[in-house]
This record gives C-alpha cells, structure tokens and sequence, in this order.
C-alpha cells in the first residue's frame, strides 16, 4: 500500500508540472531568478516585496505619459543627467530608459536601514540615532512613518569615514536619490589606483573627504 501511494504522489507530481500553464512556469523561474539577484546584491527583500517597491517606485517617478524633467529643478534635472539618468519624454519607438530611475529608487528604499538596523551597526541606542538625524551628522528620509537612512553612509562596522564633513557640505535642497547617485558614481576628481573612483570609495581608501565636500558643495549647481 505505501508502494501504491508513493507512485500516486509522484503521478500527480509529474502531471502536474507537465500540465502547468507555460506563463506560471515563466513566472517562476522569472521569481528565482529575481531571488538569486537580490541576493547577489545583498538586499534583504524577498521577489514580492521588492517588485511592490519597483511598483511604488514607479507610481512616484513615472506617472502616465509623463515628462520626468517636470519633477526637478533646472540644477536638479542637470544633476541628474550628469550622473546619468535620462529625464526625457519617451518616444513611442524608443526603450523606457527611464526604468533606470525607478530600478535605482527602488534599490535605494530597499537597501536603507531603519533607525534600528543603523543603531545595531553603530552600536549606539536609536535615540542617538536620531539625534544625528537631526543635527545633520547622518542623513535619511521619512518613509511611511519612518526613517530610512542610505546604506552609502555605513560601513560593516560604523560610518563612512568623513561623513560629516561631507554631510556638511551637501546642499539642503538635493533628493536622497541625487545624493546616492552622486556618492556611488566614479568622479574624475577622484583617482584610485590611477583610475576614477566613487566619493565612498574614496573615503574608504582614506581619502581627504575635503576633496569630496568640495565636489558635494557643487552638486544641483550649474556646471
């Protein structure tokens, strides 16, 4: 009888799978796939969750038919441009390269920390947390009740070397997502090993982060 029960099981089992819609198929191995990438890049949300978050994403960023250029200022749009965001109506013959922008918007919601998670890597309690929130000496954003701080700014261990200094310096008026494009875009500026590096790398070398605040001075101001 347990003979003719497993054989009962495995029939079904290979009927089953042999008969599944080709579409359910596709959207599983398309799930898996979506897994192993997010793993790859170490962010924490499952395939649901962070298609929810490329949706919302995209609700934010690309409204229908829209003119991403209207959502910033004219020093904001040249920002964005230079670090290479597209920002142009799409044509109906051309790629929605704008899908650029609401994949980065995602990431960066996804792989921010909460007031807790940055508590645990600086080892401090989370009213001190806040309290570099708002004295400038962190910086982060309101999401859904919340704060949520880019992980740029962190280390394994702490913060990233010279943050302060270049904290201090950005403009007050730059989005989150400008600032993260900017502090993980190679700059000319900034030669590692004899070629172009990110502002956190370059501080992670132990660089002069004055070097960097100079850059971030000028960031969302005419070239």
């Amino acid at each position: 009888m347990l003979d003719y029960v497993r054989f009962v099981v495995f029939f079904v089992k290979t009927f089953t799978k042999a008969h599944e819609p080709a579409h359910a198929r596709y959207s599983r191995r398309m799930s898996i796939a979506l897994e192993t990438v997010l793993a790859k890049a170490g962010l924490r949300s499952s395939p649901d969750e962070f298609l929810g978050l490329v949706e919302d994403a995209a609700r934010r960023l690309s409204p229908p038919n829209p003119n991403p250029a209207e959502y910033f200022s004219a020093d904001q749009r040249e920002t964005l441009t230079e670090v290479g965001l597209d920002l142009r109506p799409r044509q109906p013959h051309e790629p929605d390269s704008r899908a650029r922008a609401v994949a980065a918007q995602a990431v960066l919601r996804d792989s921010a920390l909460t007031v807790s998670d940055a508590a645990d890597t600086l080892k401090v309690d989370t009213s001190r947390v806040r309290h570099r929130l708002a004295a400038g000496r962190l910086v982060g954003w309101k999401d859904r009740g919340g704060w949520r701080l880019p992980a740029w700014q962190f280390t394994g261990s702490g913060v990233l070397p010279g943050l302060e200094i270049v904290l201090a310096a950005l403009p007050n008026d730059q989005p989150p997502l400008v600032v993260a494009a900017f502090m993980t875009t190679p700059q000319e500026d900034l030669q590692i090993g004899g070629a172009p590096g990110t502002p956190r790398q370059w501080l992670l070398a132990g660089g002069d982060p004055d070097r960097v605040a100079a850059l971030a001075a000028v960031l969302g101001t005419p070239a």
